[in-house]
């Protein structure tokens, strides 16, 4: 999934737990010096060093670049940092677990190249794939900051694990983490459908609907069970719903707008129409 930088920015520049000044970007000059020496960036961290440069997540500093020449120790492209087919932009406060792109596995993206985000465990050393993208590791390590694990639902984790959500050209916007916090209050989603996560809206006053947790058993109002019709009872279907419909049974017939169960292809093929 093609990284929204739009939707990016607003994230690190609302998020207590990432640290950066917008403007304060590294000159282009500086970036391509970099890139002479260990390669091209991906879009979305290059996007990062151009726009912020230095920042902090979680009290702890992201790679910066400093003026090719007089850069410190720890800056890029400082030799340690290139290990291989590993690329390290982060240490967790005190020695702690490290986080690298695996050059070895690229993907691509509709802005380029983008490099999975590895995890390697200090002590083990053992290596576990976190995001697929550099805006995809800062969405989730907000997300997780904000009580929302790696997402409330599997395919907004998926989703997450590229970009902090995505704005369509027809207006429909699926929310990042802190958003979907924000707009779940407002529209009291606990409250009215408990079952339930708006994950999204068309900018029309539909709402875009999944299910939180899979029931089980039958619906004896329709006679069906559990999987017998789109989206009866599982966690892929994504609905549409007017946002002030309160608390009505969503995938019941008549009320809700069944979408797609296919979240992200769906979002692909309206960006592809855009």
């Amino acid at each position: 999934m093609m990284v929204d930088l739009v939707l990016l920015r607003a994230l690190i520049d609302a998020s207590p737990t990432i640290v950066a000044r917008s403007g304060g970007g590294a000159p282009e000059g500086w970036i391509r010096a970099a890139e002479g020496a260990v390669g091209p960036f991906a879009p979305s961290y290059r996007w990062w060093l151009a726009e912020y440069n230095d920042g902090e997540l979680d009290g702890a500093p992201l790679a910066r670049l400093g003026p090719p020449g007089e850069r410190d120790a720890g800056d890029l492209p400082a030799g340690w940092r290139l290990d291989g087919d590993r690329f390290c932009f982060h240490v967790e406060p005190d020695g702690g677990d490290s986080y690298h792109f695996a050059l070895d596995r690229p993907t691509r993206s509709g802005a380029g190249t983008e490099y999975p985000v590895i995890r390697c465990d200090r002590c083990s050393g053992a290596q576990e794939s976190v995001a697929d993208s550099f805006a995809g590791f800062l969405t989730g390590r907000v997300a997780r900051a904000a009580g929302l694990g790696d997402g409330p639902t599997p395919e907004l984790a998926r989703l997450w694990r590229s970009t902090p959500g995505v704005l369509l050209p027809d207006g429909v916007l699926v929310y990042g983490p802190l958003d979907i916090l924000e707009r779940n209050e407002t529209y009291e989603v606990a409250e009215y459908q408990p079952q339930w996560v708006l994950i999204g809206d068309d900018s029309g006053g539909q709402g875009l609907f999944m299910r939180r947790a899979s029931p089980s058993g039958s619906r004896p109002e329709d006679g069906t069970g559990t999987g017998s019709r789109p989206g009866d009872g599982d966690r892929t279907s994504v609905y549409r719903l007017d946002l002030g419909a309160g608390d009505s049974d969503i995938d019941r017939p008549g009320v809700g707008e069944w979408v797609t169960d296919d979240l992200l292809g769906w979002l692909a093929a309206g960006a592809d129409r855009g």
